[in-house]
């Protein structure tokens, strides 16, 4: 599987720790109960995955990155390296979970269709990741650096953000009933800083840029600290994000 995002998961945890403590409000939709046994689809280094474990479930938990499927089993969990995109599991899960992965994964059709294969019959799929305008002063700045150097559009923006109405049709589409999904502002502040940020989530772009790798990314933080630094110096992320509940139906 060609993994276009290499991940370090020290460097994620140290640079980006937040993105697992704002996935409380999800795991809340998901409330996992004592006995079930739970797929967390982009598990990472299992911050989440361990909560769904102290609930009682039995989780299995997958991710495309082999540095945090190795984070996630030192933790002691039961994880794998799998392609998102092209899951193939049986009808062998209660719910299936998954906290700020699926933009990560552009063909939705294909993911969804694996989710829907992997629920038991009234299995529920709960899920949260970034939703249309998310990220967008990041994504236009990626987009000015890359098209001034002519590279690919997909190395500033590889990511799915949809809208509920758009969400809600791939789901449908796949069989699910959608029970509850909406969009909604995160401005998330970010202690590491934008600069940290950006080589941790698109480093892809700046690595495309060979010897102007740092001059790049001066040039991002530059055209980005207008809108999202404030006076004190603070950096804020213009997060949005899309969360949903859906069944398979009996």
């Amino acid at each position: 599987m060609a993994e276009a995002q290499e991940w370090s998961a020290e460097r994620y945890v140290r640079d980006a720790g937040f993105v697992a403590k704002l996935g409380a409000g999800v795991v809340e939709w998901l409330a996992p109960r004592p006995g079930e046994r739970i797929l967390d689809l982009g598990c990472g280094d299992g911050a989440l995955t361990v909560d769904l474990v102290a609930a009682g479930a039995t989780v299995v938990g997958v991710d495309a990155s082999a540095d945090m499927v190795a984070a996630a089993q030192k933790r002691g969990l039961d994880a794998h390296r799998v392609d998102g995109e092209a899951l193939n599991f049986g009808p062998e899960f209660d719910a299936v979970f998954s906290n700020a992965a699926l933009h990560w994964m552009p063909d939705a059709d294909a993911v969804a269709s694996g989710v829907f294969a992997a629920l038991k019959p009234e299995g529920r799929f709960v899920a949260e990741f970034g939703g249309f305008a998310n990220c967008a002063a990041i994504v236009t700045a990626f987009q000015s650096v890359a098209r001034a150097r002519n590279l690919a559009p997909a190395l500033a923006k590889p990511w799915y953000f949809p809208t509920e109405a758009a969400y809600s049709q791939v789901l449908e589409r796949a069989g699910f009933r959608v029970e509850r999904i909406q969009r909604f502002p995160r401005p998330t502040p970010v202690p590491a800083g934008m600069r940290a940020w950006v080589e941790v989530f698109r480093a892809p772009l700046f690595d495309a840029c060979g010897a102007d790798r740092e001059a790049v990314l001066d040039e991002v933080v530059a055209l980005l600290e207008p809108s999202l630094r404030d006076e004190k110096g603070n950096w804020t992320a213009d997060y949005v994000r899309l969360r949903v509940e859906a069944t398979k139906p009996a």
